[in-house]
């Protein structure tokens, strides 16, 4: 999915007077992670909640991935934010926002259940991803509380836009493998290729 980047730029640039959490001061914004920081190869997924490649891949690619490569020690997997509209923002405010242990399982959850409260017509997108939060455990003042975060909100775009920088990404899901990005939805087979020419 393309990133149409005017308008949640726009916000961060209209945010960057607002000063960042630093990564040692907010627990929210520390990496979000799986598998063995010395791992060969490090990868880094440039993600949104609300793209329907990423959700596939969450689906059908990643559970092998897990298994394969992470849990095996092959790499270590790094969750990036990358949100391509409002509804995609507020809902990784929210994962964020989540105990770290339960990231992974939300995220995954949020993935798989897109058509009920990304894409459903006449719902309220924020009552739905609520929902799925109280089944994580969060309570809905600490829910109210983040969704209101405008601090949380600007560090999420800050860092969103960084990566688009860095990086040059413009779409999602895009791959970083130690430092190299690979754009686009990978089969199993693709994505372990990638993997081990980098190592």
């Amino acid at each position: 999915m393309v990133l149409t980047r005017r308008t949640l730029f726009a916000a961060a640039a209209t945010l960057a007077a607002v000063p960042a959490f630093a990564q040692s001061t907010d627990p929210r914004l520390t990496d979000r992670t799986l598998g063995n920081p010395k791992a060969p190869v490090t990868v880094q997924e440039f993600f949104s909640l609300t793209c329907t490649h990423c959700a596939a891949w969450g689906k059908g690619v990643f559970p092998e991935v897990k298994t394969n490569l992470i849990d095996t020690g092959k790499i270590y997997y790094i969750y990036r934010d990358f949100p391509l509209d409002q509804v995609a923002l507020t809902a990784a405010m929210v994962a964020r926002a989540l105990p770290p242990e339960r990231y992974e399982p939300f995220v995954d959850a949020l993935l798989a259940t897109q058509d009920h409260w990304a894409f459903a017509r006449d719902v309220n997108t924020n009552e739905e991803i609520y929902k799925l939060a109280a089944l994580a455990g969060m309570p809905r003042p600490l829910f109210d509380a983040t969704i209101a975060d405008e601090k949380l909100r600007a560090a999420i775009l800050a860092a969103q836009d960084a990566g688009a920088k860095k990086y040059g990404i413009d779409s999602t899901p895009t791959f970083v493998i130690n430092e190299k990005p690979h754009a686009g939805e990978q089969s199993y087979d693709e994505f372990a290729k990638l993997v081990a020419g980098a190592v």
